[in-house]
């Protein structure tokens, strides 16, 4: 995870907006947002600052291939942990996920095939 590339101030990138704390139960798992998991949601909230395109951007500042990202992107779209952490690009990428499943639905109830 080696943050923005060279000669870009990170002020570009703004922080995530945090959403206020709802109270916590005493006897309810908690899980805790990793290192690799906060720069997963760092990097998606603003990777367009990174040079060239996105697929190798992942893996010149993350250390991880464009598969893996994904793979965990998806995972922290369902994660409270994460939407706690930054709310607005998780919420933002939730409704570009329904927005997509709704096309493909919508494609299959016209008798058309997903992905025309």
């Amino acid at each position: 995870m080696r943050g923005l590339p060279p000669g870009r101030p990170e002020s570009t990138c703004p922080a995530p907006v945090k959403s206020p704390a709802p109270a916590r139960r005493a006897n309810t798992l908690h899980t805790v947002l990793g290192e690799r998991d906060r720069a997963v949601i760092d990097f998606e909230r603003c990777w367009w600052l990174y040079p060239g395109p996105k697929d190798r951007a992942v893996g010149e500042f993350l250390g991880m291939s464009a598969t893996r990202y994904y793979q965990v992107l998806r995972r922290l779209l369902d994660d409270a942990e994460a939407e706690r952490y930054d709310p607005l690009t998780i919420r933002r990428l939730r409704r570009v996920r329904e927005q997509a499943r709704r096309k493909r639905v919508e494609g299959r109830l016209d008798g058309g095939v997903p992905g025309d």
